[in-house]
Order: C-alpha cells, then structure tokens, then sequence
C-alpha cells in the first residue's frame, strides 16, 4: 500500500505540473493554447515520443538505456520512405519491412548489452552514430519525398467522428473489464481487494475523460490515428507490465539483477525481449514521422532519445532501474510535447527551448535521486 500510495502521489505531482504549465500557457497565450486545433495538434506531435516512450520506458525499468532510437527513428523512417518513393513499394509490404528491421535493431542492441554485457550506454551511443551515418549515406543527404497517399494516412488522417464514439465505448469496457478482472484475481488469492466504491470511482473518471477527450478531438477534425494508435499501444504495454509475468520479471531485473538471476530468471533473455520490443515501437515511430512529415529525412529524429529518457524520467522512471509505469512516462511526453508547443507558439528562440528542456531533465533526475536517497535514509 505504500508503494501505491507513492505512485499516486508521484501520478498526483505529474498532473499538478501538467495543469499548471497549461495554465501559464493559456494565460500568456489569450486561450489559444487550448483551443480545439491546438490541442489536436499537440497531440498528435506527442504521438511519436509518447509510443518513443513506451518502449523507452522498458529498458529504463530494467535497469539500462537507448541512446539509439532518434537516429533508429529516422533510419527506418528513412528506409520506409525510400521503399515508397523509389521503389513504388505497396504500404503494406513498407510497413512490414519496416517493422521486421526495428525488430532486427532492436536484436543488434540486445546482443550486445544482453549477450555480450557490453554497457547499454556504449552499445547505445554507437547506435545512435552507426544509424544516423546509415541513413546519411542511404540518402545521399537528401530529403526523399513525396511520398504516396496511402503512406500519409498514418500520420496525417483523423478517425471519422462517429467511430470514435464506438472506440470510446469499447475502451470504457476495456476499463470495466480491466478493473473487475483485478478484483477477482486478487480475491481469489485472498488479497484485500479495496473498497469497490473506489474503483467506480476510478471508472467514471476514466471514463468521463477518454469522452471529454473524443468531443474536444471531434470539434476540430477527430481523432488523429497516430493519438489512435497510441492510445491502442499504451493498453496492451500498461497490460504487459503490470498484469503479465514478464511485466513482473522486467522490474525484478531493474531492482536487483542478481536476485532476479538466483531465483532463476533469464535475464539475458529478458533483455533481448525488452530491446526488441523496443525496436518494434522504434519502426512503428519511424513510419508515423514519416508519414507526418510526409518525407524521409535525414535530420529527422534530432535529438528524440533525449525527449524520449526526459519523458520516462519526468513520468517517475529512475535511472537506476526497478521503478517506472507506462502511464507516468506518457504523462512525461505529454509535459514535454506541452512545453514545446507553448514555446513555440510564443515564438520562444529554439536555444532557449533546448535550455528550458534540459533544466528540466535535471531536475527530474535530481528529484529521482532525493527519493531514493529519503528512501534509504
């Protein structure tokens, strides 16, 4: 109960943050920062650190870093492009190939971290150069565009508006469903289940605001796909880790690698599963900016990673692995997004942008690393 008294605490602290920079950024900017257009448009540019975060959010857990999935990014981004542009290739076999290298990436930086207890920042930092120089030499350093209309629908179209009614129903009772077979397992297993009331609670809340958030999205153009599929992402991750018996063994990796080895984990394996996962969600980021941008790029993905780490760490992650939840690291990208939207609207110099995103990065670790030390104290 403590424990989960801290996350909410730490979940409380994030949501506070959040409101009160949206707060500042309404007032500076008369309203316009939430109006319809401007939310849908902030959302849809968190869409790519927030599914960057998702998988980022696993391999902090477990105690290492990937200093690659910028240049990842933008490599496989590159590669769709050049198979849509150059090669005419059919969506379908671009998004595959595409998908089937992040899966590749992410065994190349899992076979050296796992297998070869090279330092997942060594292994990483290469990465992030090896990728990038691929990419440049690929290109030629040229931007490779336009790309078909069946590639820009994944980053660019919206949901029509009377199906997200129907997919906000279905993940109301994905919460439902969630929450009662919660209460079931843990009375099954004599665990105190908490007071029911609660969990209504819980339910209408989330329900109230998965709706609140379809009628604003719908006021401008809809549901953006790249904000849909992030949200489909962020179920089954939040799923795997905390209801699957991986989900659990990623976390005993990150608190104490070695106990988790004597009890009889593979933790190599484990690894290698988290960082090609890892490479999955990549490829699938690679593919959304792409289509977003509607070119492949070389200078795509500039700098991702560090959003990227600053989203999980400001979402709760610690560096020192064992601690960090999906929903916290979204809630990260999302103050991160939030950030370089006001900025941006308030034409604030790019070098002070990048100022005001490392101060913060900062000082997340450095509240990470106050916890931990009240902890131990």
């Amino acid at each position: 109960t403590n424990l989960k008294k801290a996350k909410n605490s730490n979940m409380f602290i994030l949501l506070i943050a959040l409101l009160v920079i949206w707060g500042v950024f309404i007032a500076i900017t008369g309203g316009n920062f939430i109006n319809f257009r401007n939310i849908s448009n902030l959302l849809r540019q968190m869409s790519i650190t927030g599914i960057l975060s998702i998988g980022m959010i696993f391999v902090i857990i477990s105690g290492e870093i990937d200093l690659s999935v910028g240049s990842q990014m933008a490599l496989l981004g590159g590669i769709a492009a050049i198979m849509d542009v150059t090669f005419k290739m059919p969506f379908v076999v671009t998004v595959l190939v595409t998908l089937i290298l992040g899966l590749i990436f992410g065994i190349w930086n899992g076979y050296w971290t796992a297998k070869k207890n090279v330092p997942s920042f060594i292994v990483t930092l290469s990465g992030m150069l090896v990728f990038r120089g691929i990419l440049i030499g690929i290109t030629g350093g040229q931007t490779i565009s336009p790309i078909s209309s069946a590639f820009k629908i994944l980053g660019q179209s919206y949901i029509p508006k009377s199906l997200s009614y129907i997919i906000g129903i279905i993940f109301v009772l994905l919460l439902v469903y969630s929450k009662i077979s919660d209460r079931k397992a843990k009375i099954a297993n004599k665990i105190e289940a908490g007071n029911f009331k609660n969990d209504l609670i819980w339910i209408i809340g989330n329900s109230i605001l998965i709706f609140l958030g379809i009628i604003i999205l719908n006021s401008y153009e809809g549901i953006p796909t790249p904000v849909l599929l992030m949200a489909v992402l962020i179920i089954i991750f939040s799923f795997v880790s905390n209801k699957t018996a991986y989900g659990r063994t990623v976390y005993a990796i990150g608190g104490n690698i070695n106990a988790a080895k004597y009890s009889g984990i593979d933790t190599q394996k484990i690894k290698m599963i988290i960082y090609i996962v890892n490479g999955f969600l990549v490829a699938t980021a690679g593919l959304v900016l792409t289509s977003r941008l509607g070119a492949g790029s070389v200078s795509a993905g500039t700098n991702a990673e560090l959003d990227t780490i600053a989203a999980c760490v400001i979402g709760g992650a610690s560096l020192s692995g064992g601690k960090g939840k999906v929903t916290g690291a979204i809630l990260g990208a999302l103050i991160m997004a939030s950030l370089d939207n006001g900025m941006s609207m308030l034409n604030v110099e790019p070098s002070w942008q990048y100022v005001v995103k490392g101060l913060i990065l900062l000082f997340a670790v450095l509240f990470d690393v106050q916890s931990q030390k009240k902890k131990k104290g």
